[in-house]
């Protein structure tokens, strides 16, 4: 990557939680076991610079939910009280804009097991009165379980198993493998009447108990039966109390009863007694089906059901239908005119209809024929045919509609015969179409209806097939009014009113079109625009309009702040731009560009800034932390600046930091000289951080401008853990920090190496051995060596043990492993010089170290390269052995150490040796992707 430190993103899931078992990379993936109601723990380690973003995600095998049901944008994902639903794969997704996303999954699988449940059943088709004078007897034994159950049956205390009774046999059934077991006992005897049990098991696993569950078999046990001691159905008036009752009548052992309502729940005021129900105040909506269900896992459930329903009347509508045989939709004297009512009634049955003229009760007759529609074509309607009418028959009709069993209120119907009595027309008044209105505004479609009576109008969209502003496909309204509260553009169109034959004329609707604009103001992009700028450059911005209506007459303006720039008029054009053409600190600023029409304005709006960008903390440092004093330690802070060319050159930064918790920043300058290159990692060394405290560390870019935008990361003291380096591309050792790299000194040898530079050996040395300087000549530069002084004998070792080092995993169908070049630097002087022996350690194979090089005798007062290939198929580690030769003059010391993928070049040049700023200065440092570093969380029960 040309970025020098930039590197996409890897990542991996270490759990913290409460796991019963954890599978390792079984086919490439990992399963986590947890048991239900524990608390789950996963952690996503990444590594990539810029700090790539984290997002767990999961899906639980169906299309429908995945990546969608949970989304989790922190490293932990923690979920307390796990329940059997929440199993699944767990993905964490990490990315930072190079290379793919790096995501790692691991499937958690939750274990449980609910109580198990016995039902008993007779032997199909031999049924008789007494449920188990029968020859065959099956009980049945269900649990849910995850993992799959294992079933036992005892009679009394005896345990019964396939073979050990000609009389029982024990199998599970084909079509629920696994589910179900099933103890069938053939030919009924006396010694079968007894205490059976079923114990389910998932053996222990994540620690779950067993569960049991007993029945008692004897001649009574019989099936349930119960009997409602209700009507059916039951018809009540609107808040009365209804009592269902529901008793049982046989069943051994006493069956439980519960009640439930088809299609829906109990109502909430529902009260519950045993097999009493009670509804106080019952309303129309707790009308329904509602059925008593005993059980008592013997033979099938006993249901009983009662039809609840609630007397109502309501939306009373008439019409007329003026004279059928003739082309004329007015009412003529001498012909005929039929007048109907509508009411909405429950029980239909119940419904009675009685007419009166002006006031007085109409009895049928053969000029006033009286008739009700069958219901099944037309349900309660009534009509009065007037045959022949005549002058007299003028005046009031009334309908009246009841309900025989009373206690609901009647509706009442008037409609008026009369000369005045015409059908509908409808207009729209000439201003009110087209209408004009603004987005946001109320407006009102009006369509003026004259006739007696006054129909109802129905609304609706006359230019397509959408829904009208309150959701239905079409509006009522009893005065032709239609009115659209806070308008949107959407709603522009064509509107249709038209008479319905409801409360009017049972005639040919009339209707009329009423047309709406919606004017808003311009739609515009970029509504908002940070635009970063160093001064003396020039910056143009630009504004666009996307929607606007009316589209003509648009003008736009630029400002800063309250300072008007220019103005103009559009012609042909949909955008406007504007030029600073040298950046001063007085032309920073918010810059808007209104664009406006007659509905309003649209404003682009551009924060012209010269703050530098933020920085970007490295999270990657593979050598963070030195722990050589007991109660403080120090940090190797490390980061790179985000386009440090965009703005004016970066003076210095501000550092800031705090003890985590704390209120107080304590801050000082960091100065930086010359120019900060992209990808440059540039180091800073806290010190005097005390054990084993977390901080708060606050960085900010400082230009000429000012200050730029601020990034804040935590520190941790991460104490003593064991290091891998997952995925490894590149490693480079100089033993420069306290922590040596993550090397670790061999419990089982006789000494330990030692970590020296020149500058601070003992002044005792021995001469004529051991390096004058580390490998690139430095006075000051670290190695580790074996001092073989007194007490060290002749043939004792010194072991230094690598981190652990992973490699991908192999491809099943590739042929061979990832290649790697080992390389380090070695020195063997003086005259009793022992050997030098490296191994590679396999992971899997702790006890099998395979040698992989060596070499014994004095090689002269100079360092030398050593240079192997390697080709592990799995994680693994190198081993550094030192043997003491036969004297005090064989110190062997190593340096620069380097793992690269890929084979070793003849040509290959020896490693930058790369350093960090000494405490306190900043130093710039050019780096190769760096290797990757992890810390694998011990696993905690």
């Amino acid at each position: 990557l040309s970025l020098g430190l930039a590197a996409p993103p890897t990542v991996r899931i270490v759990h913290s939680g409460l796991a019963c078992n954890i599978e390792e990379e079984r086919y490439s993936e990992r399963v986590y076991t947890i048991r239900e109601g524990e608390t789950l723990e996963l952690t996503c380690l990444v590594t990539g610079h810029p700090r790539p973003q984290i997002r767990w995600t999961k899906t639980a095998g169906s299309a429908s939910d995945r990546f969608q049901d949970s989304s989790v944008f922190n490293e932990t994902l923690r979920i307390s009280n796990i329940q059997r639903h929440q199993g699944g794969r767990y993905y964490c997704k990490a990315e930072n804009g190079l290379g793919s996303p790096a995501i790692k999954s691991i499937r958690v699988d939750v274990y449980y097991l609910d109580d198990p449940i016995v039902t008993v059943h007779q032997s199909i088709g031999e049924a008789k009165e007494q449920f188990y004078y029968e020859r065959t007897v099956f009980l049945r034994c269900v649990a849910n379980s995850n993992p799959p159950v294992r079933y036992s049956w005892r009679r009394g205390q005896e345990v019964l198993l396939q073979g050990s009774d000609k009389g029982v046999e024990i199998y599970e059934p084909f079509f629920t493998q696994g589910e179900t077991k099933i103890l069938k006992l053939k030919n009924l005897r006396p010694q079968d009447y007894a205490n059976y049990s079923c114990i389910a098991s998932v053996r222990n696993v994540c620690s779950i108990p067993d569960k049991m569950v007993s029945f008692r078999l004897s001649n009574k046990t019989a099936s349930p039966s119960i009997k409602l001691l209700v009507d059916d159905p039951i018809v009540v008036n609107p808040g009365e109390a209804i009592t269902l009752v529901c008793v049982t009548t046989g069943g051994e052992p006493a069956p439980s009863l519960t009640w439930v309502r088809s299609a829906s729940i109990l109502p909430e005021k529902t009260v519950l007694n045993g097999g009493t129900l009670t509804i106080p105040a019952i309303t129309s909506e707790d009308a329904g089906t509602y059925s008593c269900i005993a059980n008592n896992n013997v033979g099938n459930p006993a249901k009983k059901s009662t039809n609840i329903i609630v007397r109502a009347l309501k939306k009373g509508r008439f019409w007329i239908t003026p004279d059928p045989y003739h082309k004329d939709d007015n009412i003529q004297i001498g012909r005929e005119v039929k007048i109907s009512c509508q009411v909405e009634a429950i029980p239909s049955e119940e419904l009675t209809f009685s007419w009166f003229k002006n006031g007085r009760p109409l009895r049928s007759s053969e000029r006033m024929v009286i008739t009700q529609t069958d219901p099944d074509v037309s349900p309660g309607t009534t009509n009065l045919d007037i045959i022949d009418l005549k002058f007299t028959d003028f005046g009031t009709y009334t309908c009246v509609a009841s309900l025989k069993g009373g206690g609901i209120s009647d509706i009442s119907i008037d409609v008026n015969i009369s000369s005045s009595t015409v059908p509908p027309n409808l207009t729209v008044p000439q201003e009110k179409s087209p209408l004009v209105t603004r987005e946001g505004d109320t407006i009102e479609l009006q369509c003026q209806v004259t006739g007696k009576p006054k129909p109802i109008i129905l609304w609706s969209r006359a230019d397509k097939e959408v829904a009208m502003p309150d959701g239905a496909m079409q509006t009522e309204s009893y005065d032709g009014i239609l009115r659209i509260v806070n308008v949107s553009r959407e709603m522009t169109g064509t509107y249709r009113c038209q008479t319905s034959q409801y409360n009017g004329f049972n005639v040919k609707p009339r209707e009329a079109l009423v047309q709406l604009i919606v004017q808003y103001p311009p739609a515009v992009e970029p509504t908002f625009l940070e635009i970063r700028q160093g001064q003396g450059r020039s910056i143009t911005m630009s504004c666009r309009v996307l929607r606007a209506y009316p589209t003509r007459v648009l003008t736009y303006e630029w400002r800063l702040g309250s300072k008007l720039l220019r103005t103009g008029q559009f012609d042909v054009q949909d955008s406007t731009e504007y030029t600073v053409g040298s950046l001063s600190r007085d032309s920073y600023g918010i810059y808007n560009c209104n664009i406006i029409n007659e509905a309003g304005a649209g404003r682009c709006s551009f924060l012209v800034t010269g703050k530098a960008y933020a920085p970007e903390f490295y999270y990657d440092t593979y050598n963070p932390l030195w722990q050589n004093r007991p109660r403080v330690y120090s940090y190797s802070l490390q980061w790179t600046q985000m386009n440090p060319d965009a703005v004016d050159r970066i003076l210095a930064y501000r550092l800031g930091i705090r003890q985590a918790g704390q209120q107080r920043w304590w801050e000082q300058e960091i100065t930086v000289n010359g120019n900060i290159q992209k990808g440059e990692l540039i180091t800073y060394n806290l010190t005097e951080l005390i054990k084993p405290e977390a901080y708060e560390v606050r960085l900010t870019p400082i230009t000429r401008f000012g200050e730029g935008d601020s990034t804040i990361r935590v520190i941790k003291y991460s104490g003593k853990k064991t290091f891998v380096y997952e995925q490894m591309r590149e490693f480079h050792c100089g033993f420069e920090d306290g922590n040596i790299c993550l090397f670790t000194q061999d419990d089982t040898d006789n000494f330990d190496w030692t970590k020296q530079s020149t500058a601070t050996r003992d002044t005792k040395y021995t001469p004529n051995t051991g390096p004058n300087a580390d490998r690139t000549g430095s006075k000051e530069g670290f190695y580790m060596y074996i001092e073989t002084s007194r007490p060290r004998l002749e043939g004792e070792k010194a072991r230094l043990v690598s981190p652990v080092f992973s490699v991908a995993p192999k491809n099943p169908y590739g042929a061979t492993n990832t290649a790697y070049c080992f390389s380090f630097y070695y020195h063997m002087y003086g005259q009793h010089i022992g050997s030098l022996n490296v191994y590679l350690r396999l992971k899997g194979q702790t006890a099998i170290e395979n040698p992989l090089w060596s070499s014994s005798g004095n090689k002269g007062q100079h360092w030398n390269q050593a240079r192997v290939n390697i080709n592990p198929p799995t994680s693994f580690q190198l081993i550094f052995e030192g043997i003491r030769g036969p004297g005090i003059e064989g110190d062997i010391a190593i340096d620069d150490v380097s793992i690269v993928e890929g084979e070793c070049m003849k040509s290959d040049q020896p490693a930058n040796n790369l350093r960090s700023g000494a405490v306190g200065t900043l130093a710039h440092i050019r780096l190769i992707p760096v290797i990757i570093l992890m810390s694998v969380l011990s696993h905690q029960r």
